[in-house]
């Protein structure tokens, strides 16, 4: 029998050692159903799956690995439905999109992607990039690249003009006239188009833009931007291919248009009213809140400097609002998916959105159930990721404390495995 130095979790990592089962003393095994705690189990892992949970520490054969959790809580591997991989907010992001080539976004994508992982969240829903992003995510499924598990929209669909506009803010020479391929739409064949094409690009889910937004180059944040024609032309074509729909909205008409066409989840849903949020219980919509970004947008346009005016001044208004929509919206009802806008916010902080959740009035075990068990039944993966269980894929994370007790200690994952990998111990 061995005990995992880090001399053989470098082996383990890297799929040096095969043929090797990895049991998991375990001091507390939380069921994420429920919250309640067993103590003193054995997580048995084989290859990328969860062979067995059993009671006491049990040990294998010699050429299997222990490890020591004895005391630590542990729970499933994170979800965040709302990531951008490909970067982060800084004062020179946006002159970024001039002096950086795709090989440069791919290489800092690896930074983001690992910090990510580190921070316990072992598969995310990345919503729009320039494309390098579906490159990372084959990538991570390599195992070129240490990160977690993508699921990516490529590049998020907008309108001329529109939050996802690529060249918004660019001088006239340089703005041409983007089209499907790029990710923009201006009728409903157009969008059936865009749709197609993010398919053939290689991506996951579809994310559109159906108001404007805060961090874009363009004066309104809230405005609706797709007709309903549009968004229903978007959802027919995407729910042909299989591909979970998503829509940024800040503003109340865009909402109930994208909802009323049959988007699945609604990102941010900054100005929601109280009609709009009877219509998302009425369709089963998710609420995406990512607070995390509210809260750095306005902290950044406090920043002197940091944002263009434009983006400071919707950041301002549109950002501090997030975390009290939310209240309103969880008190009333509305389903709710995690997720945070990593990139807005810094990656691998993607932890704090339980606190501010939590601190919002939902129970730390809400919160954590809407990581796990309701995010992998949006992903389409429920019979596999989400729960400790028998079968599962082995993404396992543990903490500190239990969380019920102390929602902070979920910012500081001390424990990581990813597909049958220890990538943090």
């Amino acid at each position: 029998m061995k005990i995992l130095t880090l001399f053989s979790a470098f082996f383990l990592i890297t799929g040096l050692l095969m043929g090797q089962d990895t049991y998991l003393h375990c001091g507390s095994v939380m069921d994420i159903n429920t919250g309640k705690t067993s103590v003193e189990k054995t997580i048995i892992v084989s290859a990328n799956k969860i062979k067995s949970i059993q009671s006491g520490y049990i040990v294998g054969s010699e050429n299997d690995l222990i490890i020591d959790l004895k005391n630590k809580v542990v729970l499933p591997g994170f979800i965040d439905m709302h990531v951008h991989m490909e970067g982060e907010s800084s004062p020179t992001r946006y002159i970024e999109r001039f002096t950086k080539n795709d090989v440069d976004v791919a290489f800092q994508s690896t930074v983001y992607a690992k910090k990510t992982l580190m921070a316990g969240f072992t598969t995310v829903r990345d919503l729009g990039g320039s494309g390098v992003n579906i490159a990372l995510r084959n990538a991570i499924n390599r195992g070129i690249v240490v990160g977690p598990r993508i699921f990516t929209a490529g590049k998020a669909i907008g309108t001329t003009g529109g939050h996802a506009d690529p060249t918004n803010g660019m001088r006239k020479e340089l703005m041409g006239n983007p089209g499907p391929k790029e990710g923009v739409v201006n009728s409903p064949e157009d969008a059936k188009k865009a749709v197609r094409q993010r398919y053939k690009n290689g991506a996951d889910v579809i994310k559109i833009t159906a108001t404007g937004g805060v961090m874009s180059v363009a004066k309104n944040g809230q405005n609706p931007q797709f007709t309903e024609e549009e968004i229903k032309a978007i959802v027919t074509t995407a729910n042909d291919y299989g591909m979970l729909t998503a829509a940024h909205a800040h503003g109340d008409e865009g909402m109930q248009r994208a909802i009323r066409a049959g988007i699945k989840t609604i990102e941010h849903g900054t100005l929601m009213e109280e009609p709009t949020m009877d219509l998302m219980i009425k369709y089963n919509t998710f609420l995406v809140p990512t607070i995390s970004a509210g809260k750095a947008a306005a902290a950044m346009a406090d920043i002197p400097g940091f944002l263009p005016p434009v983006v400071a001044k919707k950041a301002k208004e549109i950002g501090p609002v997030s975390q009290r929509t939310f209240k309103k919206a969880y008190k009333k009802g509305v389903p709710i998916a995690f997720g945070t806008d990593a990139g807005v916010s810094p990656h691998g902080d993607n932890g704090k959105e339980f606190g501010y959740m939590h601190k919002a009035g939902m129970p730390v075990l809400d919160a954590l159930q809407s990581a796990t068990l309701t995010n992998s039944e949006l992903l389409g993966m429920k019979e596999e990721l989400g729960q400790l269980k028998e079968g599962f894929i082995a993404d396992i994370v543990a903490v500190e404390q239990n969380p019920l007790d102390a929602v902070e200690t979920l910012e500081n994952v001390v424990f990581v495995m990813k597909d049958g990998k220890v990538y943090k111990q």
